[in-house]
């Protein structure tokens, strides 16, 4: 599977699992992918979520999409974007209504965006389930 499929799947199929530390304790959560491609995976959360906290202690993480019997794995570390043009594009994205009740109520600072880039990514199949894991480099754009 090349990167561009990867890339499609995840924007096809646009839930994923986050995989974060606390502590010595793996926390997994379900999460909304706003955006993949060479520029990095691109998610967001509230800055008053136990998940922001988690990220700013330790910014290692893996993501897990699941489509079309495909499951791709990636690995990496996450940055925060300070990006008002990307911000702004997230509100008024036709899938993120749920955010406007934020900006109607003088509450849109809680929006922090995440990006992992120069990450690993893993693929796995049930026709590849015992097949020698052979990562490659994704959302390598710098």
């Amino acid at each position: 599977m090349t990167k561009e499929d990867m890339y499609a799947l995840m924007n096809q199929n646009p839930a994923f699992h986050l995989a974060t530390v606390e502590g010595d304790q793996p926390r997994v959560r379900g999460m909304l992918l706003f955006r993949a491609d060479d520029n990095g995976i691109i998610f967001h959360t509230a800055s008053t979520k136990d998940l922001y906290a988690q990220i700013k202690k330790n910014p290692k993480a893996e993501l897990c999409f699941f489509g079309y019997g495909t499951q791709i794995r990636v690995t990496g570390i996450l940055e925060q974007v300070i990006d008002d043009e990307l911000r702004e594009e997230i509100f008024n994205h036709p899938t993120r209504k749920f955010l406007q009740a934020w900006k109607s109520n003088g509450i849109d600072n809680l929006l922090q965006i995440f990006r992992m880039k120069n990450c690993d990514a893993i693929t796995w199949t049930m026709e590849s389930n015992f097949a020698e894991k052979k990562p490659i480099t994704i959302c390598d754009a710098q």
